[in-house]
């Protein structure tokens, strides 16, 4: 999703219009609907408007719900609260504030005009108190876990156990704007002509320098739209961030203890859509014979789209459930498996902010339950010598290290290893962790690449 990166939405219509739909918006959130599905249907002219003032509000929610707590105990129904919290949020002082605080709560009060008109005398009153009592609200809110870090406390305390040393970065990091980074298709351009192109379009940016990421990693120095991208729509390229461009690399070239898949080697992408990592897995190979799996037969569209758009071919895009073989395998044993597992997203929260506030205390559980069953069931598809990559877009150890380690205990260590050049837990914070005597290591990008937290594991089956 395009995070723009400027704090000012875009003023093609009334701000007090945006801010009623940024409210609608943050109701949705709460009653557990994922941002992705809520902006979709706005309008192209309302989109990038909305979207801006609800990621700021989503990375500052915490906060907005503890001052609204404090100053309207009782609390008000769903539509008020939402149009209280937004305009909390977009005012709290650490945020940077998009508007000065008078324009921000005169158009919050208009929009209530329009949609709570009982309530707007109210809401006027709550906002012009947090001003005049600002920095005893502030300091009181601060005093509790969700205000001082804007995230869920037992998110928070899931951290703190799993990453002592390290927790405050990866909340302050997940608060904060992600880079736009591109994937180059060096099938049709080479990453040094499409720089030139980029520069051409007033587009500065630079090359990623790790080759793990296959050469043609590219990070903006500015979001755009992907309609300003040059050649986007012809194929010459796609926006997929550093973390997950390493996937492609780490299941297809050689390592210090494994060739690289053999020519028309036989890969199953077990979960595909949106189908960013089966595309690069077709640009990096083209050998490859790619069957491109997932559950949800909408989404898969979207992936059908992506290879068309790039002109790939070679992969076979079935809809089907991959903890349950007997209802799709041919019986014809796969050279790898890419399992890019359903999990938290605790990686990519600062990408989708809403993430945090929706996910639950139990859904680790239940995540963790579901990476598992996919492991045990798609192991038994690998041919012998052939390797799994296990990949999840989370932080948490329960889905990476953890998770890998009960796998290893299942299966025995005689019939799998983990490959020593697995990045294990890639943090999106320059600090290099210690491993926590995981069997499988722990990293941290280079310094010199922004981002997202990510897990992978290359298991080799002997």
């Amino acid at each position: 999703m395009y995070d723009a990166q400027s704090h000012h939405a875009p003023r093609a219509l009334p701000l007090s219009h945006l801010i009623g739909l940024t409210a609608d918006a943050v109701a949705a959130v709460a009653q557990g609907r994922s941002l992705s599905d809520v902006l979709q249907p706005l309008p192209p002219h309302a989109r990038p408007g909305v979207q801006a003032l609800t990621f700021h509000v989503m990375r500052w929610w915490g906060a907005a719900q503890e001052v609204r707590a404090a100053l309207a105990p009782k609390t008000p129904p769903p539509a008020v609260d939402a149009l209280l919290t937004t305009a909390l949020a977009l005012l709290w002082p650490a945020s940077a504030p998009p508007y000065a605080a008078h324009t921000l709560v005169d158009q919050t009060v208009r929009a209530a005009k329009k949609r709570t008109p009982r309530a707007s005398a109210f809401i006027n009153a709550v906002l012009r108190r947090f001003l005049r009592e600002q920095a005893a609200v502030v300091n009181a809110a601060l005093q509790h876990l969700r205000a001082a870090w804007n995230h869920p406390p037992w998110w928070i305390q899931t951290l703190q156990h799993d990453w002592p040393q390290h927790w405050q970065a990866l909340l302050h990091v997940a608060n904060q704007r992600p880079p736009m980074t591109l994937r180059v298709n060096q099938r049709r351009v080479s990453p040094s002509d499409y720089l030139q192109r980029l520069a051409e379009s007033g587009l500065p940016a630079h090359l990623g320098p790790d080759p793990a990421f296959g050469g043609g990693c590219v990070v903006l120095s500015e979001a755009c739209p992907v309609s300003h991208l040059p050649g986007f729509e012809d194929g010459d390229v796609s926006v997929q961030d550093a973390s997950a461009q390493r996937a492609a690399p780490l299941l297809c070239n050689a390592t210090s203890h494994a060739p690289a898949l053999p020519q028309g080697a036989r890969v199953l992408d077990a979960c595909a859509a949106p189908g960013g990592k089966t595309a690069h897995l077709l640009e990096h190979r083209s050998d490859l014979q790619v069957v491109a799996l997932d559950a949800d037969a909408q989404r898969l569209e979207r992936v059908q789209q992506t290879l068309e758009r790039l002109h790939l071919r070679g992969s076979q895009v079935l809809a089907a459930d991959a903890s349950q073989p007997s209802t799709w395998w041919d019986g014809q044993p796969f050279d790898a498996i890419l399992l890019d597992a359903p999990c938290s997203a605790s990686g990519i929260v600062r990408r989708h902010p809403d993430v945090r506030w929706l996910r639950r205390a139990s859904d680790l559980g239940t995540l963790a339950r579901t990476q598992a069953q996919l492991l045990d069931a798609l192991w038994p598809l690998l041919q012998p010598g052939g390797r799994l990559l296990y990949a999840t877009c989370s932080v948490f150890q329960d889905e990476g290290a953890r998770q890998i380690d009960a796998f290893l205990q299942r299966v025995g260590p005689s019939n799998a290893r983990v490959d020593p050049q697995s990045p294990g837990h890639l943090l999106p914070e320059s600090a290099n962790p210690a491993d926590n005597h995981s069997q499988v290591a722990i990293a941290a990008p280079p310094a010199s690449v922004d981002a997202d937290g990510f897990f992978y594991a290359l298991i080799h089956k002997t």
